[in-house]
């Protein structure tokens, strides 16, 4: 596993074999196959205390393998698993080791249609995507409304925003600040492309010009401001993320005046009815084709490399980390 402790050099990170009497308490036991790179993996890794609640810990919130053993009646040994979110990767010892011990009610079958490889390629940031989606559709946010923005389009949720939201028909206006992934969206399904810069106002004016009838914004601050005063009468932003800020200065009249709605998306503690449903969807009618397009695969030991870069905002795509066969 990939242990984090912090040493008299500092919080560090290495692979140690540990008796798994170590591990967490759980019903289940699953012999890990893959898990993935996810922000707050990388944050974990390296000891952030607002994800890392005390050290030892092994980071990875995300876990695709096959029951060892339990003594839950839902499960046998062998069945194939996934668990993201919950607590796994935080409070408690994450994906990044040979096993991983968790309550029975953090699973989820692996649904037809997916391998347990398909399935980290997704992973929180798939099931975030959809999630986005989902909040989209709810509010009657249609592709004949016109345009919908994605912030932050080559990062794990933002690129499969992109390429969920274009199957499902949208037009679809990705936002980066790497020029040279410009094609690389519009082969994902990108209708056209954005800097990052023509969607940060830092104006003091209440109201922009209306363009989207709904987007995913995976930024924040002064971004989410922007795409809020500039989403027209009765769109919906989806929100979950905060690497551009976690304060939102702007006043309530896109809410009173055009109807808007601002939705926040939380992973982790999603009820499970829609947990199982969102997987379902994924691996069915919203299945993407061609997963391994802009896919890094590490092994455990090369985590580090990648932990950095997506600490520096080098990351594109996704990074799934093979554990065992």
């Amino acid at each position: 596993m990939d242990l984090v402790e912090d040493t008299a050099d500092g919080v560090r990170g290495s692979l140690q074999r540990l008796p798994s009497e170590r591990l967490p308490a759980g019903d289940v036991l699953i012999r890990v196959q893959w898990s993935s790179l996810n922000y707050k993996d990388a944050l974990a890794a390296t000891g952030h205390p607002g994800v890392v609640r005390q050290l030892p810990h092994v980071p990875g919130i995300d876990a695709a393998g096959i029951v060892e053993s339990s003594s839950s009646s839902d499960y046998q040994a062998g069945d194939r698993v996934l668990v993201t979110g919950y607590e796994l990767g935080q409070s408690h010892w994450g994906a990044w080791a040979e096993y991983v011990r968790v309550p029975s009610s953090w699973i989820v079958p692996q649904p037809p249609g997916l391998t347990a490889r398909e399935a980290m390629i997704l992973g929180t940031a798939g099931f975030t995507a959809a999630q986005c989606v989902m909040a989209i559709q709810r509010n009657e946010v249609g592709p004949e409304l016109g345009e919908v923005v994605v912030t932050g389009a080559t990062g794990g949720v933002g690129s499969l925003s992109v390429r969920l939201l274009a199957k499902l028909g949208y037009r679809v206006v990705a936002v980066t600040g790497k020029k040279d992934w410009h094609e690389q969206l519009r082969r994902w399904g990108a209708a056209r492309v954005m800097d990052r810069s023509e969607v940060c106002d830092t104006s003091e004016r209440p109201m922009l010009r209306g363009q989207w009838a709904g987007g995913v914004d995976t930024v924040g601050g002064v971004t989410l401001a922007t795409l809020l005063r500039s989403t027209r009468y009765g769109g919906c932003i989806a929100a979950c993320g905060l690497v551009g800020g976690a304060e939102l200065q702007m006043s309530v009249y896109p809410f009173l005046l055009r109807g808007v709605t601002l939705a926040g998306v939380a992973s982790a503690d999603c009820p499970y009815p829609r947990r199982l449903e969102i997987w379902n969807r994924l691996a069915g009618e919203w299945r993407l084709s061609e997963l391994d397009s802009q896919v890094t695969e590490v092994p455990l030991d090369d985590v580090d490399r990648e932990v950095r870069r997506i600490l520096n905002g080098e990351q594109v795509g996704r990074v799934i980390v093979r554990i065992g066969a």
